[in-house]
């Protein structure tokens, strides 16, 4: 794996992982979770799997996240659309011939999603781990009404649930996801959608996840007992598997 810088967009630089070691048949673009980074534990273990299949991998930072840059101020979700479509531009310049798909965590996924509804993309294939498919919902369940007060207020919060590094929230990123509901953007038609959640994830409900792969014919595989992260034993592997089976297409 080469770490690489990517010019972005939106002015800044987006550091990537490039993990494609030349002949691979399909580039998978792995997108991460809030707070986390393209070195978290679930990225890296799928960047490590996926070659042995023929299937390459690319990591990258979100803005205000791992090696980024920038800070919260350019943590918006159109910046986060741009950076993702840098990245895939960077990668079908590298592999002109290689099929594109997505592998994407939480928040990535939500990003990943309004990407599909609302870009030109080359990605048939979109690979879910425990989808935010309610992000608006599921950030303002996630911070007490004494700090969201303050963000609308203020303009800013900074907020740490375990992640990496705080994060600086602006008001204009609390807008953003109201103005991005997956449920009012989706469609059947943008893609193959495959998702897998954990049946007692407590931050991003599976009954969300129900309704989302309801509504718009994604295949949905829940592991009885996972929580957000599926570290339950074994639940890493079959993240891993079912990633294999669905990119393979068998």
């Amino acid at each position: 794996m080469n770490k690489e810088i990517i010019r972005g967009l939106n002015g800044y630089n987006i550091p990537g992982l490039n993990n494609l070691p030349r002949g691979e048949k399909m580039a998978v673009i792995i997108s991460h979770g809030f707070g986390s980074s393209k070195e978290s534990p679930t990225a890296l273990a799928i960047a490590a799997a996926l070659p042995e299949y023929g299937i390459g991998t690319y990591s990258f930072d979100f803005p205000a996240h791992g090696e980024s840059p920038v800070d919260g101020k350019e943590l918006r979700i159109g910046n986060c659309l741009n950076d993702l479509a840098a990245v895939e531009a960077h990668v079908r310049k590298l592999r002109p011939n290689t099929e594109i798909a997505y592998f994407s965590s939480s928040f990535g996924a939500y990003i990943n999603l309004v990407y599909l509804a609302t870009r030109r993309h080359e990605g048939k294939k979109s690979f879910l781990r425990c989808a935010a498919v309610d992000m608006p919902g599921l950030f303002r369940k996630e911070i007490s009404q004494e700090k969201y007060s303050q963000l609308r207020k203020q303009g800013y919060i900074f907020l740490d649930l375990g992640f990496v590094q705080p994060l600086k929230i602006t008001r204009e990123f609390d807008d953003d996801l109201q103005a991005n509901d997956l449920f009012k953007l989706c469609r059947p038609d943008m893609g193959e959608i495959a998702m897998i959640h954990g049946d007692a994830d407590e931050t991003a409900s599976v009954v969300d996840a129900r309704r989302f792969a309801t509504l718009f014919g994604a295949r949905l595989t829940e592991i009885k007992g996972a929580d957000h992260r599926i570290m339950i034993p074994g639940g890493r592997k079959q993240v891993i598997d079912a990633a294999v089976y669905f990119f393979k297409g068998d």
